[in-house]
């Protein structure tokens, strides 16, 4: 009999990894416990659960036959996490917020009316393009511009937001026509990022030709940007607000619906309502940002219109 839950979890660990350093590293352990926990395991189960090969650590047929049944009981604890947590009426706590970098960034720039009469939540604001796994609570919250396929999930939409060309603000555009435009120093998403919104436009634009200046992130992006480096596709919400940035050219083929995911047994969780409305109240007051349509700033620089 198992009586010791944390090798279960050990194995678990070493199953998705497939190496000692990497488990030990992620359950913050030292590598001859992990070691040891596999062996102690081993032995009470009474069979050989990997074969030891020179760079990592594969499964064989006993331990494929007990993965199944430990991943059972990880999502068993984790439905209990969860659902204590929503049996709680507790507005105390913290909620954990993960979006893209851009509009991580703008719920930063509005923490204030965000966290409006909310002070006795912690807010986490997480900024990856990768998706949190809800479902093991690494974060309550997911602000995306797809839904993903996911189990158990609870999504509203929040709005779309708009994206345009922008330049540093006193950079000079000889024109606007798509031949003028493609002469230009363009900066964009790396091959790895390219089904970033605005990069289908780009790529065509530019007959397939890559970006000069490439990145994974549209904080450098805008930053590349506002040097005067070269031009670039930017959300409307990130780029409107920057006085060093100018719209050249409004893009109305470039949009990207916004989505709030929660899991199920989460969102009626007091702390995890009141920041849900919270977002869905702060997307809806600013509703023409998203959308492209905010005025233009005092001294700036009228966009000017792309001629096909």
């Amino acid at each position: 009999m198992i009586e010791n839950w944390d090798d279960l979890r050990i194995f678990l660990a070493l199953a998705r990894e497939g190496k000692l350093t990497a488990v030990a590293k992620r359950l913050n352990v030292s590598h001859p416990t992990v070691a040891r926990r596999v062996k102690q395991l081993e032995a009470t189960v009474g069979a050989r659960l990997f074969d030891r090969l020179p760079d990592r650590f594969v499964l064989t047929a006993a331990g494929e036959a007990l993965l199944g049944d430990v991943q059972a009981m990880e999502e068993a604890a984790a439905s209990i996490h969860r659902r204590s947590a929503g049996m709680s009426g507790d507005t105390l706590g913290t909620v954990r917020i993960s979006a893209g970098e851009a509009i991580t960034d703008y719920l930063a720039r509005n923490l204030p009316r965000l966290r409006h009469n909310l002070n006795c939540i912690e807010f986490e604001l997480v900024a990856t393009h990768t998706l949190a796994n809800l479902s093991r609570r690494e974060a309550d919250l997911m602000i995306r511009d797809k839904v993903p396929d996911l189990a158990s999930i609870v999504t509203r939409k929040l709005g779309q937001a708009s994206y345009a060309v922008y330049g540093a603000v006193d950079l000079a555009i000889g024109g606007t026509s798509r031949d003028a435009l493609r002469k230009l120093n363009w900066i964009g998403f790396d091959e790895e990022h390219a089904y970033m919104p605005g990069q289908a436009w780009l790529h065509d634009l530019l007959e397939g030709k890559r970006p000069v200046i490439r990145t994974n992130d549209w904080q450098i992006l805008a930053e590349a940007t506002r040097s005067g480096a070269g031009i670039s596709v930017l959300p409307c919400y990130l780029a409107d607000p920057d006085p060093g940035l100018r719209r050249i050219a409004p893009l109305k083929e470039v949009a990207a619906e916004q989505w709030l995911l929660v899991h199920r047994d989460l969102r009626a969780l007091p702390r995890v309502r009141a920041v849900m409305d919270a977002i869905i109240r702060l997307f809806h007051e600013d509703r023409a940002l998203l959308e492209g349509r905010q005025p233009t700033r005092r001294n700036s620089k009228p966009a000017l219109r792309v001629v096909s």
